[in-house]
């Protein structure tokens, strides 16, 4: 890893694309680009339109080196949409090594028999993430190499998606003129820039509320332990506006930026926005209040079902730093209180953190996505030994992880 070395993610979102360019330094990334354009061409995270969804990276790339003063060559691309499934896995393989001192191939190995299982022919394995081992029976183990032992396990958790969403993801990309470094689930992207070490440690979840879905990750004891994908985000809480009010749906987003609150018991009963017709008929007054229970109702049902996916694992009495709300979908005003009422639990807004230089620019939830994507390619090149230079030149090939898949689609 070189000082001026520089990262760069971007999220591809329903609602909005994101680049963030970073440059490495001694104390960590400092972000010196940032470009944003409207995402056209997908819909609920899923590329729906390659064309559209080229332009629309051309332009939040092209902003992003414009800042920046640098070229984009190689990006960190976050993967999303209700085609996501995980499941958590285990491996068992015997300790190779004549002293039955445990190696990196030990660990490979391991991992190896956690992936060794039947998945569908149309789906592929984007993350393979360990939480614990177990070395002879002694569980609870983090990093087992250089232990002693006969008998390694190991527990995983498994990501998949579909083959062609991730596809047309990488595709469009190229066709920017990008090549993919990784591809990233969003949630896990988004986990390294607005968590703390103790709140994956204690136990909590991150809901991150994009445009099209509404992604789930659970940590516990230091390890990701299940991620989800809720098929409803901030999009269906404009379009619930757009049609309560009567209002064009350009319209209704700025009216819900501006004005919304997703707990009606916040909003005075005196206070009255101005709210545009559609097709040139006249403005109607109408009360605050009325846009409050249009968001409060759909917010509800989306924190309603994240809370039943979440009870179905089997950490749900183990949270005990409670729900963190990020997303462009989180930034309506009573968000955090809606989900401390549904959730039964604390809840905080979870912003980017850990990053230094256009601070001011990326410190609201909408960029949770793009920071974490490079915080992760800091963290797993730092692992792989792998690193894409400024000029986009990348150490032997993409990460080990993906074994090669996404290079096999072109």
């Amino acid at each position: 890893m070189v000082k001026g070395d520089r990262i760069v993610g971007i999220d591809i979102g329903t609602t909005k694309i994101c680049t963030i360019v970073a440059e490495v330094e001694e104390e960590g990334l400092k972000i010196t680009g940032v470009g944003s354009s409207p995402s056209d061409g997908l819909k609920r995270g899923v590329v729906v339109n390659v064309d559209k969804t080229v332009r629309s990276i051309e332009q939040a790339i092209d902003k992003a080196e414009r800042m920046s003063d640098t070229r984009i060559t190689a990006v960190y691309a976050g993967i999303a949409g209700d085609h996501i499934r995980s499941f958590n896995s285990r491996g068992v393989i015997a300790v190779s090594g004549p002293d039955n001192e445990i190696t990196p191939h030990d660990e490979g190995r391991v991992i190896e028999a956690a992936k060794a299982i039947s998945i569908p022919i149309d789906r592929e394995i984007v993350h393979v993430l360990p939480q614990d081992y177990s070395v002879d029976d002694q569980p609870g183990i983090k990093d087992p190499i250089g232990m002693s032992g006969v008998r390694l396990e190991a527990d995983v958790h498994i990501v998949t998606g579909a083959v062609t969403s991730a596809q047309n993801i990488c595709k469009s990309i190229r066709r920017a003129g990008v090549e993919v470094v990784d591809l990233v689930l969003e949630p896990i992207a988004s986990s390294h820039s607005v968590l703390t070490p103790d709140e994956q440690e204690m136990g909590v979840v991150l809901v991150d509320i994009g445009g099209g879905t509404s992604d789930i990750a659970v940590f516990y004891d230091g390890s990701i332990r299940h991620t989800a994908v809720v098929g409803l985000g901030g999009e269906n809480v404009t379009r619930d506006v757009a049609v309560g009010l009567r209002t064009p749906f350009k319209q209704a987003e700025e009216i819900k930026r501006s004005y919304g609150c997703a707990l009606t018991g916040l909003v005075s009963k005196e206070e009255a926005i101005e709210v545009p017709g559609v097709a040139g008929r006249p403005a109607d007054r109408v009360e605050r209040a009325e846009l409050a229970s249009i968001i409060e109702a759909r917010m509800e049902e989306i924190f309603v079902l994240v809370n039943s996916e979440i009870r179905r694992t089997d950490y749900i009495d183990l949270l005990a730093a409670g729900v963190v709300i990020t997303g462009g979908g989180a930034m309506v005003e009573g968000c955090v209180d809606l989900a401390e009422e549904v959730f039964g639990m604390p809840a905080r807004l979870g912003t980017p953190r850990g990053v230094t230089g256009l601070v001011d620019a990326v410190t609201q939830p909408i960029y949770a996505t793009g920071v974490g994507l490079v915080q992760f390619g800091l963290e797993h090149q730092h692992r792989e030994g792998q690193f894409a230079n400024g000029n986009g030149d990348m150490f032997n090939s993409i990460l080990g992880r993906m074994k090669g898949w996404v290079k096999d689609f072109f």
